[in-house]
């Protein structure tokens, strides 16, 4: 979820050295009061820290990182050493099992048995932390994607949110003769990736998971088809300026873009500009071009927060864990941040989340897949950002992007053998 963080109005930048995260505070007892606690996302942690402290009598010393570089190497090196945090930001996919391969986080099985068995959490956000058949790790949050939409502009024009991509698509070009700009995109890291993701998984969910597998071929026709959708939407002039460096939520506020596809966690920012929900905007699932054996797929980001392996206080970090998960917890960390809790026993923010969160999580009719961001091997994930933003800017036949990201895949799964 590094990419939440580009949306911030303020960023947070504290200086966070190695000297930052020595041992714990320790009562006379001796176990641990309060942990280290070294993150990346530059939010505010002070609300689930004075719960923690009232509800587990445990508290964050947090530390963080801007610079997502500084941050990887900081966390890589520090692991093995008596300057590593007790607790961690990080990300599900290939990133965690790096560390789980060398041993460095702590296993939190048990912590899941609990969760899954009480419904705090469902069978497929289980998986995305599961390594060779253990759990690591524990959601800080989890969010879903959907589209939000300007409900004054929708209002304006007649148009209720779509159930289906051609229903989408209508609204697009109805929007479009008016003069209206139908859909947010930017090129760039981090949100290159998007409309290749939604057109991808909206269309073969199966080809999607294959590729971030190393199963199956960028230069395949199904996802040379799902890029033409895309194609077409760019010639049909649907998207508002990729390169623009206008901040997403004033774009959405000031009408330059009607919808905006984004997690659960986005409403934390339209606050920042006083853009209400209910009032000022709505959410709704994004349509599957096809569905997929019925069902729609909706992109799944979350993000883990992890226990050092060595830590001095790996069992208060794990009760911390276990805490985390909780309706409690959780109900804490919605209202903080403005979000969608995990948790269904927890309370939401605001009654749209809640409302779109028992939509996306009935599992007759959804099905989750993990966002692109995280399910991409890394030098993939660059290669591809790379070659998204050039196909934003220079829209024509995919083909050359797709070998270009078919190359770096093809050299990344063959040096993982």
């Amino acid at each position: 979820m590094k990419a939440r963080k580009w949306l911030a109005v303020t960023a947070v930048a504290l200086a966070a050295t190695a000297g930052l995260v020595g041992c714990s505070s320790k009562t006379s007892a001796g176990s641990a009061s309060t942990l280290n606690f070294t993150e990346d996302k530059g939010w505010d942690y002070k609300p689930l820290s004075s719960a923690s402290q009232k509800d587990i009598d445990l508290s964050l010393k947090t530390s963080t990182y801007s610079n997502e570089d500084q941050f990887q190497a900081f966390v890589k090196q520090s692991l093995r050493t008596p300057k590593a945090p007790d607790l961690f930001t990080w990300h599900t996919g290939s990133q965690l099992q790096q560390l789980v391969s060398q041993g460095l986080v702590a296993d939190t099985s048990s912590i899941w048995k609990t969760a899954v068995s009480k419904g705090w959490v469902s069978q497929s956000i289980e998986d995305m932390y599961t390594v060779d058949g253990k759990q690591y790790c524990v959601p800080l949050e989890v969010d879903y994607w959907g589209m939000y939409y300007n409900k004054k502009l929708f209002a304006q024009y007649n148009l209720q949110p779509p159930t289906t991509w051609t229903e989408m698509m209508t609204d697009a070009a109805t929007l479009k003769s008016h003069g209206v700009t139908p859909f947010y995109s930017q090129d760039g890291d981090p949100w290159a990736f998007v409309w290749y993701m939604l057109t991808m998984a909206g269309t073969n969910l199966n080809e999607y998971n294959q590729l971030n597998a190393g199963k199956a071929s960028y230069t395949d026709a199904d996802v040379k088809s799902a890029m033409n959708i895309w194609l077409g939407m760019l010639k049909k002039g649907y998207f508002s300026d990729p390169g623009s460096k206008t901040p997403t939520q004033t774009v959405f506020k000031d009408g330059g873009a009607a919808m905006q596809p984004f997690g659960t966690w986005y409403p934390g920012t339209l606050s920042k500009v006083s853009f209400q929900p209910g009032s000022d905007w709505g959410l709704f699932p994004i349509p599957a071009v096809t569905l997929q054996d019925g069902k729609t797929p909706v992109a799944v980001e979350t993000a883990p927060v992890c226990v050092t392996a060595k830590s001095a206080n790996k069992t208060a970090a794990l009760k911390y864990s276990q805490w985390l998960m909780s309706p409690a917890a959780q109900s804490t960390w919605s209202k903080a941040q403005g979000i969608l809790p995990y948790n269904p026993d927890a309370t939401a923010a605001n009654s749209t989340l809640q409302d779109f969160g028992k939509q996306v999580t009935d599992s007759s009719k959804y099905v989750t897949y993990l966002r692109y961001y995280e399910a991409a091997p890394q030098p993939v994930l660059t290669a591809a950002l790379n070659n998204f933003t050039g196909f934003m800017t220079s829209p024509g036949d995919p083909t050359k992007y797709l070998k270009s990201i078919q190359s770096t895949s093809a050299q990344y799964w063959a040096s993982s053998k």
